[in-house]
C-alpha cells in the first residue's frame, strides 16, 4: 500500500499559491525555488484569472493548475464580483486547502504568497506539523524600540493582523479540517480590505485562531517569513553563494511584500541597512522575475476586473453590489451585459441607469463612519497633545496655582466649620 501513487502523494509536501495572470512570474520563481530544496514536493497553482492563449505553462514548476471555476464556490460570479482582485486571491485560500486535500488526501499543505521565495529546506516546518494542525507566522516576534518602527509595525500588524498569512501551514487531523471549515467560511463571506469595519481580507481573522484552536503553533524563530516589517530585530548576513543567515541561523524563506508598489524597496533601505545581503536578494530577485517573464506578462489585466462588454468595472460598481442583496439576487452573473439596455437582465445596464446618480450618496456612507471615526481619534489624540502640551507650561502652572489660591480661604473655612461641629 504504501509503495502506492496514491500513498506517495498522501505523505508528500503539497504546497499553493493563489493568484492572477500577472502573476505568473513571480509564482514560477517561489515553485522553482521550492523544488530546488524539495524536488518531490507538490506544487498546486490556484488561478482567480483565464489563463491568455500567449502564456504556456507546459514546462513550468506547476504540478497542477486549480481555476477558481474549478472551486466549490456557490454562486461564483456574483462571489467574484464582490471582490477586488486582492480580496478574491484571498479570499479562495481557505476553500483551496479543503480542494487540495480532498483531491489528494494528502497529509501536509503549506501555503505561500506569490512573493515569497524559499531558501533552504523547510523539514522544520513539516516536523512540526507532525505535533500541531496550524502553524503561523507573526508579522513581529520582538517589541519595537523606537516610536517610527511602533507606528511602522506595531500599529500596522493591529490594523491588518497579528499573523501574517503569506504562509499558513495545515495538517490533515480533525483540528485542521475544523479550522479550515471554519476559516474559509469566514474567506467566503468576509474577506473584505475595509479596516475601519474590522476586517483585512483573509488575514485579520486569524487573531482569533490561538482562541478557538489548542493545536495551534506559532513560529517565532527569525527564519522564517522575513520581510521589511521585521527587519528591525532581525540581521542578515551571508551572501546569495554560500547562503543568507537570519541571526546566524539559515534563512526559510523571504516575502518580497510590497514588491510592486515599491513600498518594499522603500521600507527595505529604511530598516534593512545593517543587512546589504538584503539588497543583493532583492536584485537577484527582481532578475529572476524577468527571465520568468516579468515584463511580458507583470502587466496583464485580471478578466475578472471588466463586464463581459470589457468596460472596466468600477470600485463603486463593486461595492455597490456588496451591499445591495436585491441586486445580488436579481443579477445573479453581474459581468453579464445583455446587448440591448435591459436593466432587468443586467446590472451594468441597471447601474447606468440608476446607482451612479441615485444610490451613490448610500454607497459612501459604507466607508465613511469607520473613517470618521479613524479621523477622530486622531483629532483627539493631537487635542490631548496639546493639553499635555499646556498642563507642563510655566503659564498653565502660574494658573493652577492661582486657582489653589483662591480655593484656600473656602477650604480653611470648611475645616473650621467641621471642627466647631
Amino acid at each position: 500500500m504504501e509503495s502506492s501513487k496514491f500513498w506517495k502523494l498522501r505523505k508528500t509536501m503539497h504546497l499553493f499559491t493563489s493568484i492572477t495572470a500577472n502573476y505568473i512570474p513571480k509564482a514560477r520563481v517561489l515553485a522553482t525555488s521550492v523544488k530546488q530544496f524539495h524536488p518531490d514536493a507538490q506544487f498546486h497553482l490556484v488561478l482567480c484569472d483565464r489563463l491568455p492563449k500567449s502564456i504556456t505553462v507546459e514546462n513550468d514548476p506547476f504540478d497542477s493548475i486549480i481555476n477558481i471555476e474549478g472551486l466549490p464556490i456557490p454562486d461564483l460570479k456574483s462571489w467574484i464580483f464582490k471582490h477586488s482582485v486582492v480580496e478574491m486571491c484571498t479570499g479562495v485560500k481557505g476553500v483551496a486547502f479543503l480542494e487540495i486535500i480532498r483531491r489528494y488526501n494528502c497529509h501536509k499543505v503549506l501555503y505561500l504568497d506569490p512573493d515569497i521565495v524559499v531558501l533552504s529546506k523547510l523539514d522544520s516546518i513539516l516536523e512540526k506539523l507532525d505535533d500541531y494542525s496550524i502553524l503561523l507566522t507573526p508579522h513581529l516576534t520582538i517589541p519595537e524600540k523606537s516610536i517610527e518602527a511602533v507606528m511602522d509595525n506595531e500599529i500596522c500588524s493591529l490594523r491588518h493582523g497579528v499573523f501574517n498569512l503569506g504562509f499558513l501551514a495545515i495538517r490533515n487531523s480533525e483540528q485542521g479540517m475544523h479550522f479550515l471549515d471554519w476559516w474559509s467560511t469566514r474567506c467566503l463571506e468576509f474577506c473584505y480590505d475595509n479596516i475601519p469595519g474590522g476586517l483585512f481580507t483573509d488575514q485579520k481573522w486569524i487573531d482569533l485562531a490561538p482562541a478557538f484552536f489548542d493545536n495551534l503553533y506559532i513560529l517565532r524563530e527569525p527564519v522564517y517569513n522575513v520581510a521589511t516589517w521585521n527587519l528591525t530585530n532581525r540581521l542578515a548576513t551571508g551572501n546569495l553563494t554560500k547562503g543568507i543567515f537570519i541571526d546566524n541561523q539559515p534563512l526559510c524563506f523571504y516575502h518580497f511584500s510590497g514588491f510592486d508598489s515599491g513600498d518594499q524597496e522603500i521600507m527595505l533601505k529604511k530598516y534593512g541597512s545593517s543587512s546589504p545581503v538584503l539588497f543583493q536578494l532583492r536584485t537577484w530577485y527582481i532578475e529572476q522575475c524577468k527571465q520568468m517573464g516579468q515584463d511580458e506578462l507583470g502587466k496583464l489585466p485580471c478578466v475578472y476586473s471588466y463586464f463581459d462588454n470589457s468596460e472596466l468595472i468600477a470600485k463603486e460598481q463593486r461595492l455597490l453590489y456588496r451591499q445591495r442583496i436585491d441586486l445580488q439576487k436579481a443579477y445573479k452573473n453581474p459581468f453579464y451585459v445583455y446587448e440591448a439596455f435591459d436593466t432587468s437582465k443586467s446590472y451594468f445596464h441597471w447601474y447606468s441607469a440608476h446607482g451612479k446618480d441615485k444610490f451613490i450618496d448610500g454607497l459612501h456612507n459604507y466607508s465613511e463612519p469607520g473613517q470618521a471615526l479613524i479621523q477622530a481619534q486622531e483629532e483627539l489624540e493631537q487635542l490631548k497633545e496639546i493639553i499635555r502640551g499646556m498642563e507642563s507650561s510655566k503659564f498653565w502652572k502660574l494658573r493652577n496655582a492661582w486657582f489653589a489660591v483662591k480655593k484656600l480661604p473656602q477650604m480653611l473655612s470648611r475645616s473650621f466649620i467641621d471642627e466647631k461641629v
